[in-house]
């Protein structure tokens, strides 16, 4: 894959991740991947998908700290509730951890699938949204919308983190919009990443995004990187 395109992926990421604004847990506590994880499966649960589907895949390659830096938000923007502004600057992964990453993507049927896997230096902190923090709305020039937390797919020995976000936005004064569910793994050192947002069709209405084909994929994605598929 084109370095472009890899950088596009993970800016993908990024506005989820760092915009999200909260997490949402389940699964029980995070444990470690194992001798046998390799983020290199992950692009195995390319099989999942038809051919009605273009699918692309990142060979593991290094984490690049600065792609996956939490992007700043416009400014004077304002949230409610007002103290889970905080989260919006949280970072996946902390400033000074090493480490590697894989991808697969697929786009079809109105949907794009974004699955990343990343091995890291250091077992990872896994984000609590906080009381009160289950749904944030923020608003700023040009912007509003508002990020929740979602239901999230039970994975032993896995915590996962789950979010939806809105957004509503005015390009050449016309509004335009869009949503996106991320869903983030942490077992040990490892992550496990999938997005999902609808792509965008010249004059035509956005199809919904399959949610439970999302949730399907982040638990094929973890159990091929812990080598359980």
């Amino acid at each position: 894959m084109q370095p472009g395109r890899l950088a596009a992926m993970l800016r993908t990421l990024l506005l989820v991740v760092c915009a999200g604004l909260l997490a949402a847990c389940s699964g029980g506590e995070a444990g470690g991947g194992g001798k046998s994880a390799d983020i290199a499966r992950v692009v195995d649960v390319k099989s999942t998908f038809g051919p009605e589907f273009h699918v692309t895949t990142v060979a593991p390659t290094g984490i690049d700290p600065h792609l996956l830096a939490p992007q700043p938000l416009p400014q004077k923007v304002t949230f409610d509730p007002a103290d889970c502004a905080k989260l919006a600057t949280a970072s996946t992964i902390p400033k000074g951890v090493k480490g590697n990453m894989a991808a697969m993507t697929a786009e079809g049927q109105g949907n794009r699938f974004i699955a990343i896997a990343v091995e890291t230096s250091e077992p990872l902190p896994v984000n609590e949204p906080g009381k009160g923090c289950e749904r944030v709305a923020f608003a700023g020039p040009g912007a509003k919308g508002l990020v929740e937390v979602t239901d999230s797919p039970s994975i032993q020995d896995v915590q996962v983190v789950s979010t939806h976000r809105v957004v509503q936005t005015e390009v050449n004064g016309k509004p335009a919009g869009g949503e996106l569910y991320n869903y983030v793994a942490t077992f040990g050192s490892f992550l496990v990443i999938v997005t999902a947002n609808p792509t965008v069709v010249p004059d035509k209405p956005a199809a919904p995004v399959d949610v439970k084909r999302a949730r399907d994929l982040l638990v094929a994605a973890v159990a091929a990187v812990r080598g359980a598929s």
